[in-house]
């Protein structure tokens, strides 16, 4: 398979959430880079230009819908995928969501962590 790591940049201020998510992606012998703060997550995805994003959006210091535009407005990084998971589920976030470019809208009490890796990879796979 491929020798390449997937590069991941995981922007969740949940630390037990984030520390979770971490472990089950390294797990998946994923490099994962995780900020707690939207500033903190946009500054990371610049300068780490990973495979893949998962974006929370109530985040503190920038939310994460900022962050996205910032993302998508930003030539060297317009092109990773992001996938947003939130516990914002209306049917409007998801849309907006959508509409600002993320590639896939996930509510984190919907998704297990096994579930969340099976979409990175089908994401990266259609790359």
């Amino acid at each position: 398979m491929a020798d390449k790591k997937i590069k991941i940049v995981l922007v969740e201020d949940d630390k037990f959430l984030s520390k979770m998510y971490q472990s089950k992606l390294s797990m998946e012998g994923m490099d994962v880079n995780a900020a707690y703060d939207g500033e903190e997550g946009l500054e990371m995805v610049k300068k780490e230009k990973p495979d893949i994003i998962l974006l929370d959006i109530v985040l503190p210091k920038m939310e994460g819908w900022d962050v996205l535009k910032a993302i998508k407005d930003d030539l060297e990084v317009k092109d990773i995928p992001v996938i947003i998971l939130s516990n914002l589920g209306q049917e409007e976030d998801v849309r907006k969501g959508q509409s600002l470019g993320a590639a896939d809208y996930l509510i984190k009490a919907h998704f297990v962590p096994r579930e969340v890796i099976e979409k990175i990879k089908s994401i990266l796979g259609d790359k």
